[in-house]
């Protein structure tokens, strides 16, 4: 079935974050040759970034890559909640992993944002950062007791908070948990103040510098696309999926999947918090400042990327619960991003395997890439300088805590199999040539699948629809315009290229008969 792209005329044609587009960024070269530091780093996001600001602190001389513009990534496209609530997440940890880890994991994400208030206001940081209780709320008589539970274990560790039965916000709700004193921020104006620090201190930052492989040993080579090597003490892969796997098989140890966001300036005021609802579909909520009033960002609509409904079909849920919650004035901005979810809920990050010493790992935030992202900088910091981090147990990447993992192990990966083998079954019966303008679809081509595009000028960009990592068979994203895999969530753009990992090698392009 061919789809439009948009079937309302509110939202904007393409996507883009609005923090993105507020922000004037610096941009950095390709890199060009080989080059030698001590530590590294592989992906210009929170993690990355992050983790340079602090090593290059302590007097290690670093080099970040990234394969395309730095924060152009999951950063990019974050709402941007500094919060150690994450979702209803500590009833569960209690009951998964104990007391004591359910205690650390939220100790690590306060210490996070603790240390994002404290460099804000000692730097003077201008980043629309703003403290603000963050709710978890329902209107589910089912959601109530799931509610009630996840407030007795904020009581259990020690948590900041309060139970209520309404919001300040339109919202219908029926019970309501409150974690006190966390915060928002414009996360690209907080991270451009850290890169201009780092490459002052003499970081160097290269763009458009895909790194493929690392050649292991005592002193490691990042090996890049174009053939370069970067030989250092240390690897730091913060590339959102891990772009080297280590033999530690996190394909298998994670999931991908895509949420969306519109930013809308609202007919009723929204007067400040930020909220999460406890039932599916989720829905977001948060408010930034723009041009001296109010935008609210209204997430959610989670789904496994490559699977579900029409991806458009998720914005269009989101416009909907807009216009009757606050009534909409203007939606200047859409976008989506795409997290990873690890097999027990807890981020993989330090040491990429036991056999691993010197390259490091961070991945599988799980939507909280702010707190976990700022976490793993901290955590991998303190692994180099031989620092002792209270958190290097909890997140470690070589943990396996049976319960749930041998459980949702088992699920994930009878997921992929299943929609690997239903990808190579399926009867398709569309043609490129019936394609609209803006339409893309899986088609036939030349007796065989493929992906096909017709962009707004009428030109066709057709592709083989099996994904270069595993041979799963692509689906069309009509939200984003990619082509995304439903197995490990891989992405690519409509010529083939990628956009998202764990896949390295781009499409093959196809020409029609």
């Amino acid at each position: 079935m061919f789809e439009n792209n948009l079937s309302t005329g509110r939202m904007p044609q393409f996507p883009e974050p609005y923090w993105r587009d507020s922000i004037e960024l610096p941009s950095f070269s390709k890199m060009t040759e080989d080059i030698k530091v001590d530590a590294a780093i592989i992906g210009g996001g929170i993690s990355g970034i992050t983790a340079a600001y602090l090593l290059t602190k302590e007097g290690v001389k670093v080099a970040l890559i990234d394969a395309g513009s730095i924060l152009n990534g999951t950063t990019g496209h974050t709402t941007a909640k500094i919060t150690a609530q994450h979702d209803i997440i500590y009833d569960e940890l209690i009951q998964n992993v104990g007391e004591e880890q359910a205690k650390l994991y939220y100790e690590a994400n306060n210490d996070a944002l603790q240390f994002i208030r404290s460099l804000v206001t000692e730097n003077k940081i201008d980043c629309d950062f703003t403290e603000e209780d963050a709710y978890i709320y329902t209107n589910s008589e089912q959601y109530i007791t799931k509610v009630n539970n996840e407030f007795t274990a904020y009581e259990k560790l020690g948590i900041n908070s309060v139970y209520v039965n309404s919001t300040p916000l339109p919202l219908q709700t029926k019970a309501a948990i409150v974690m006190k004193n966390q915060a928002q921020f414009h996360p690209l104006k907080y991270l451009a103040h850290l890169v201009q620090w780092i490459t002052r201190a003499g970081g160097a930052i290269y763009e458009n510098t895909t790194a493929i492989d690392v050649e292991k040993g005592n002193q490691p080579r990042v090996i890049t696309r174009d053939g370069h090597k970067i030989m250092c003490d240390y690897v730091l892969s913060c590339s959102h999926f891990p772009f080297y796997d280590g033999a530690g098989f996190y394909f298998s140890r994670m999931y991908a999947a895509r949420s969306y966001v519109l930013g809308v300036k609202t007919e009723k005021d929204y007067s400040g918090g930020m909220y999460l609802s406890a039932e599916e579909p989720k829905r977001s909520l948060r408010y930034t400042m723009m041009n001296g009033e109010k935008l609210v960002l209204i997430g959610g609509e989670g789904h496994k990327t490559g699977q579900g409904i029409s991806t458009i079909k998720h914005y269009e849920a989101l416009e909907a619960f807009s216009a009757e919650t606050f009534g909409i004035k203007e939606i200047p901005y859409r976008w989506s991003a795409q997290d990873l979810v690890t097999l027990d809920k807890i981020p993989y990050i330090g040491h990429i395997t036991s056999s691993h010493p010197n390259i490091f790992v961070a991945t599988g935030y799980r939507k909280w890439g702010m707190t976990n992202g700022t976490t793993a900088a901290l955590l991998i910091r303190d692994l180099i300088m031989k620092k002792e981090n209270p958190y290097s147990g909890l997140y470690t990447p070589s943990r396996f805590n049976a319960d749930p993992s041998i459980k949702n192990f088992i699920t994930q990966n009878a997921d992929v199999a299943k929609h690997l083998i239903q990808g190579k079954l399926e009867i398709v019966n569309g043609r490129p040539e019936d394609l609209s303008n803006d339409e893309g679809a899986v088609v036939t081509v030349n007796g065989k699948r493929a992906g096909a595009y017709r962009d707004d000028k009428g030109s066709l960009h057709i592709v083989d629809t099996t994904c270069t990592h595993m041979g799963c068979e692509l689906e069309w994203n009509s939200g984003e315009r990619t082509w995304d895999c439903p197995c490990h969530g891989s992405r690519f753009s409509i010529n083939g290229s990628v956009v998202e990992g764990p896949a390295e090698k781009p499409l093959k392009k196809l020409e029609a008969e």
